[in-house]
């Protein structure tokens, strides 16, 4: 199988490259602005540029496409939604058009943030979309694009993202600002009234590979079996990378103002995936011990 990583220069992009590699020589990479690097083929391209998508596309001629490329700052997208919609909603659209038109499969990235938290019991695939912010507008708009104009498309909904970005092996998102302040000896404020199920890249990367070998496709949420505070997650972050967890103070979500609004409550359900693969998604615990 010859994959396309569309987006190779993020933290999810990269796994997905590095985890490709070491099954098949046959990987293609995109970035933005900075190629990460790998030792394959890669391309410079804004997904914004539909005809830009559709010549690098048909040029490679992939059997799959992972789209990973993505406008995620919550709060910029809150300040520029024109910028928000062109990348996550429109970009996504011409990934998936491109994508359909050299007959490959398609797997696109999404996000908890379709969901408005006010449940405390997981979401599954199922439950309506009502994100509260533009950012999740942008990636429901995107999820209906996908599906508007690929035939059999994958949408794959993820949360709080974190682990190692490659190739370089570099600690990236929530656990490295945790080991940061560690390090630094500074107190650690961390929210005890927010929920998620954190997804651990390099997990997400096997989970999403292993999905294209399968004959599944359709919605699929893919992140730890475990429903878990910030608070919780930066103890066991400190715990296993060796330091004391005393310096976490409890925080609130109200304690801090943001441009946009964030959902308090995003756990999702992972039964879909572990009966389409036939195993159980790991604990944070397990991903924590594994990304140290």
């Amino acid at each position: 199988m010859r994959l396309l990583v569309v987006g190779a220069n993020g933290l999810l992009g990269s796994n997905i490259a590095s985890v490709t590699l070491d099954r098949t020589d046959h990987v293609v990479t995109t970035y933005h602005t900075s190629d990460p690097g790998f030792d394959c083929p890669s391309y410079q391209l804004d997904i914004t540029a539909s005809m830009d998508v559709d010549s690098v596309i048909s040029d490679i001629q992939p059997d799959a496409v992972v789209n990973c490329a993505a406008m995620t700052d919550v709060d910029e997208c809150e300040i520029d939604p024109d910028r928000a919609y062109a990348v996550n909603a429109n970009g996504a659209s011409h990934v998936a058009h491109a994508a359909e038109q050299v007959d490959a499969d398609l797997i696109h990235t999404s996000t908890d943030y379709v969901f408005d938290g006010s449940t405390r019991t997981p979401y599954s695939e199922e439950a309506d979309p009502n994100p509260r912010q533009e950012y999740g507008r942008s990636k429901v708009e995107g999820e209906r694009s996908v599906r508007e104009v690929h035939s059999d498309p994958s949408i794959i909904r993820l949360s709080f993202v974190y682990g190692r970005s490659f190739p370089d092996g570099t600690l990236s998102g929530f656990p490295a600002w945790v080991y940061d302040q560690a390090v630094d000896g500074t107190a650690i404020p961390l929210f005890t009234d927010q929920y998620v199920s954190p997804s651990y890249a390099g997990t997400t990367a096997e989970t999403i590979l292993d999905l294209l070998d399968s004959d599944h496709s359709g919605t699929f949420n893919v992140a730890s079996d475990s429903c878990v505070t910030p608070f919780e997650f930066g103890k066991a972050v400190l715990r296993e990378a060796g330091f004391d967890d005393s310096r976490v103070r409890k925080g609130s979500m109200d304690d801090v103002e943001r441009d946009a609004e964030r959902p308090r409550h995003t756990c999702l359900d992972v039964t879909r995936i572990e009966k389409a693969l036939g195993r159980p998604q790991p604990t944070l615990r397990e991903n924590v011990e594994e990304l140290f």
